[in-house]
């Protein structure tokens, strides 16, 4: 783990200046403030826009969306089943389209990618392939406080190979007292379980501290002890670059709801490292779009599974939800991530430095202070708090996301946050405290 000293931590939150004077001039100076205004901004019955800092749950629909889908509904209607063919966007091949923009988001090769199905399912066909238990190797280590669908996930495959997830789930868990996970403990979990560890199971991005882990470390520890190593990047995904190729993990799934503003329940993208493309011998499901498209339509072919991430793919693509994911895609194609993760880190520095001018007894942040250990999110631990400070931000025009007990999600997306937005947000707060 990277560690400030206490001057740079010093020196990196006096940057700023606590005045809205500033807030604005920051905005002014912003290269990608243009942003903003390709988004839909919700606002209240008086018209007046939200303070969005949830876009770590559910991102801000692109104003170009509408555009991408009713292109897709004229297509339907114009012609029918030839759409697949003759769309201006052909349906047959509509998933391809991502592809590129979507490998760039994470740091992976086209041959590594694909959008399909939802996180949860992918999770599952993944594990078919990588989660391959033996008598003595069965394991499967994931973070103490990972989200719930992931733990399920893992315990429903347990069970299902005939394990007790009470026995066979051991847990990635923080110091007593801490509330961030150190890459030591994991090791010291290795070096004790890691004989019988099959699997890694972890999320990139903690969904409730915010904190960033060291992906690439996290595969060289695993695969030290024979250990397959995937990754949730759920809330990673659109926030962080994860550079999926070179840290070599096997496998990792993501929704594209969040950070990749795709709308409510989109799909999923899916990656699988280019060293498994050519693996046929590894188990998986198997489904008609899986296989070798140049045989494809001859119907009547042995199965013929496709190299790379595209042999995971079983249906043919839902083509509406995609559009809804191209019209997102093409805005960090445009942008691209460098861009966006500057900004981030400006915006959650900003962030930082106006919540510790509240007073430190009352507010603890517990996502990591260094800003290459987290993406836009900031986890505001308040002091005798409830849902009731959560209700009166919300009363006051700002959406947050609360998690029990007492924390406070808060995500300034870089795409359509402002620095404005920042301030008025940590003042309205300052306020209610």
């Amino acid at each position: 783990m990277i560690v400030l000293s206490l001057r740079a931590i010093v020196f990196y939150l006096m940057a700023y200046q606590n005045s809205l004077v500033y807030a604005k001039q920051l905005d002014r100076e912003d290269p990608l403030s243009y942003l903003r205004e390709e988004f839909h901004i919700p606002g209240d019955k008086h018209g007046k826009e939200w303070l969005y800092f949830t876009g770590n749950s559910l991102g801000l629909q692109p104003k170009t969306t509408s555009k991408y889908i009713k292109q897709e509904l004229d297509d339907w209607a114009n012609f029918g089943v030839e759409g697949h063919f003759e769309a201006k966007n052909p349906w047959l091949s509509y998933h391809e389209l991502l592809t590129d923009k979507m490998a760039k988001i994470v740091g992976a090769k086209p041959i590594e990618v694909v959008v399909m199905n939802t996180l949860t399912t992918n999770l599952h066909l993944l594990m078919v392939s990588f989660y391959q238990p033996t008598k003595t190797k069965y394991k499967i280590i994931i973070e103490s406080d990972a989200f719930p669908s992931d733990r399920y996930a893992v315990q429903s495959q347990l069970s299902f190979h005939g394990f007790d997830p009470d026995e066979a789930l051991i847990e990635w868990k923080p110091k007593e007292g801490k509330e961030l996970l150190e890459l030591e403990d994991l090791k010291s979990i290795l070096d004790v379980h890691g004989d019988e560890v099959a699997l890694l199971l972890i999320g990139g991005v903690n969904y409730y501290t915010g904190q960033y882990l060291d992906i690439k470390k996290i595969a060289e520890l695993g695969h030290a002890k024979d250990c397959m190593v995937g990754i949730d990047l759920a809330h990673g995904a659109g926030n962080i670059q994860p550079n999926l190729h070179d840290s070599c993990v096997d496998f990792a799934a993501w929704c594209t709801y969040k950070y990749l503003n795709s709308g409510p329940g989109s799909l999923s993208g899916l990656f699988v490292h280019e060293k498994h493309a050519q693996r046929k011998d590894l188990p998986r499901f198997a489904g008609w779009w899986n296989h070798n498209k140049e045989t494809r339509f001859n119907m009547r072919q042995p199965f013929d599974v496709m190299e790379g991430a595209e042999g995971w793919q079983l249906s043919n693509p839902p083509i509406l939800s995609m559009a809804a994911i191209k019209a997102s895609l093409d805005i960090f194609e445009k942008v691209g991530m460098d861009a966006l993760l500057k900004k981030s880190k400006q915006l959650t520095g900003f962030f930082e430095y106006l919540i510790h001018q509240i007073a430190s007894d009352t507010i603890k942040i517990i996502t990591p202070t260094h800003p290459n250990e987290r993406g836009c999110q900031l986890s505001l631990q308040v002091k005798n708090a409830d849902k009731n400070l959560h209700r009166k931000l919300t009363e006051n025009n700002i959406i947050t996301d609360w998690r029990e007990p007492d924390v406070i999600r808060c995500a300034p997306v870089p795409m359509y946050t402002s620095f404005e937005d920042v301030y008025c947000m940590v003042k309205t707060l300052e306020s209610l405290l």
